[in-house]
């Protein structure tokens, strides 16, 4: 395997929202994808996640419009000078994208004994993170933008695309081919976030303890080896 190859896809991947070039999804490409988040790790190989193609207009414009409202509603919360600066954000790409993903989690499958899920209920709703990471990185290899959509409302978006009682929707994801990708993040671009660097949050021992840390983990630095 290209090590450096990796490390490009990884540090490269961006949340794709106003880049997407309308173009229909090779379905090879999108099988390729799909079968690299099902090949996730998941805790006692259970697999809890579906993932649901969104193709239907009806069903985009309907989501599109439940994200506009929460958008507002955002919106609303922010003060004059965050306020000014989101409403340059753009927040998805539901209507441009190719196509919507629904990523799933049935805590039920693999029930009732899930081994390893016995003393961290969560460990599944972890695993489907999991494939949405590994579904977004093979995307960016494969030059194919993802852009995770979170400001909808999980009963909403359950009830829109008739998820079983139970099973809750993790991720509206926009993929579809892209004009390009940004070389700086979106939010960092748009100062609305900077990235932070890492070493302040590598701990030694004890949350707290750095004492070491530099010892135990070289930690590149403005693009050193």
């Amino acid at each position: 395997m290209d090590k450096d190859s990796f490390y490009e896809v990884v540090f490269g991947r961006r949340d794709v929202r106003g880049q997407f070039n309308g173009e229909a999804m090779d379905p090879k490409v999108l099988g390729r994808i799909l079968t690299a988040a099902h090949s996730a790790p998941s805790v006692g190989m259970s697999q809890p996640w579906d993932f649901v193609l969104v193709e239907a207009d009806e069903t985009r414009q309907a989501f599109h419009a439940h994200v506009e409202n929460e958008r507002a509603i955002f919106a609303a919360s922010l003060d004059g000078d965050s306020q000014a600066r989101f409403r340059g954000i753009k927040i998805e790409g539901i209507l441009d994208a190719s196509l919507g993903i629904v990523v799933t989690y049935d805590p039920e499958r693999g029930s009732p004994h899930v081994l390893g899920r016995h003393a961290i209920a969560d460990a599944g709703l972890y695993s489907v993170c999991l494939a949405i990471e590994n579904l977004w990185l093979a995307a960016t290899a494969e030059r194919i933008g993802v852009g995770w959509v979170s400001f909808y409302r999980e009963e909403f978006l359950a009830d829109l695309v008739g998820l079983p009682a139970g099973v809750r929707p993790i991720a509206w994801l926009c993929i579809g081919p892209v004009t390009h990708f940004e070389q700086v993040p979106d939010l960092e671009r748009l100062d609305w976030q900077a990235r932070r660097p890492l070493l302040p949050y590598v701990h030694v021992d004890r949350f707290g303890s750095q004492s070491g840390s530099e010892r135990l983990a070289a930690v590149p630095r403005d693009g050193a080896d």
